[in-house]
């Protein structure tokens, strides 16, 4: 009688059923937490000061508030000491700029007041006036005073009214710029090709008479637009005469820098 041998197979089976791994999310789970590390590990990286930068604000702050003690980089305390400064020196600013604004406002009606004035003295209505937009203070003399038709040579009448306003010029100490603007009617001289060199040549001799009377040649530019800043439409004989002008223009750039060349001496 042959004897009966036992089942290993069920068991082994069991065995190797029961020899699972650990689960797959667990895998994607560590995956996860150390790309998590990394980012803080990045993070705290961009967020350090690095001490010799931080003792040089340090020095700054010092500097600047007058304080004997400054909170160390990355606390509390020194963060909102950065912010407080930061929105000190952001108010500041804004007050500097509004402050400058109103002064050069100020400055360019003074000087279109005393030009109204000076206007009225001298009996210069009609071949003088004064102005101001965002160039400055401005100063328009009808060419029909100052040169004959197409040429850049000042008559006599003209000369006289120059050194009139020269008179008045050199009571401000500002830079000026002399613009030139003529008419559409189109000119075409051995001289003159286009209005542009007419408008550019009266414009540099309105500069050379205010230089021989004695005004400073480094305040001084000169521009020509010829006829593409007209102030009325060219569509009659009055109009063009109207747009045939010397302008001396009070920039309010250099105005501007005087004003804060004012407030740095405070």
């Amino acid at each position: 009688m042959a004897e009966e041998s036992p089942a290993p197979e069920e068991d082994d089976e069991v065995a190797e059923e029961g020899e699972e791994g650990a689960p797959a999310w667990v895998m994607t789970f560590a995956d996860l937490v150390t790309l998590l590390m990394v980012f803080f590990i990045l993070l705290f990286a961009m967020g350090t000061i690095e001490q010799e930068k931080w003792r040089q604000i340090k020095a700054s702050l010092k500097s600047a508030l007058g304080a004997e003690e400054i909170p160390e980089a990355g606390t509390r305390e020194g963060l909102d000491i950065i912010k407080d400064l930061e929105a000190k020196l952001d108010q500041d600013t804004i007050t500097a700029v509004d402050e400058v604004g109103a002064m050069v406002a100020k400055e360019v009606e003074e000087i279109a007041s005393e030009v109204e004035e000076f206007v009225y003295k001298n009996k210069l209505a009609g071949q003088v006036e004064v102005s101001s937009d965002e160039r400055g203070a401005i100063i328009t003399i009808s060419d029909v005073v100052l040169f004959p038709p197409g040429r850049a040579r000042m008559t006599f009448a003209g000369k006289k009214t120059i050194q009139q306003v020269f008179d008045l010029l050199q009571q401000f100490n500002y830079d000026v710029r002399i613009e030139g603007h003529t008419d559409n009617s189109p000119i075409h001289t051995e001289q003159f090709p286009s209005n542009w060199e007419l408008s550019a040549s009266r414009a540099a001799d309105v500069a050379r008479m205010l230089v021989e009377a004695g005004f400073p040649p480094d305040k001084l530019s000169v521009v020509g637009f010829a006829e593409f800043r007209p102030k009325v439409p060219n569509t009659s004989a009055k109009n063009r005469s109207i747009n045939r002008r010397i302008e001396i223009v009070y920039q309010r750039g250099s105005i501007r820098s005087k004003m804060v060349d004012v407030l740095r001496r405070r």
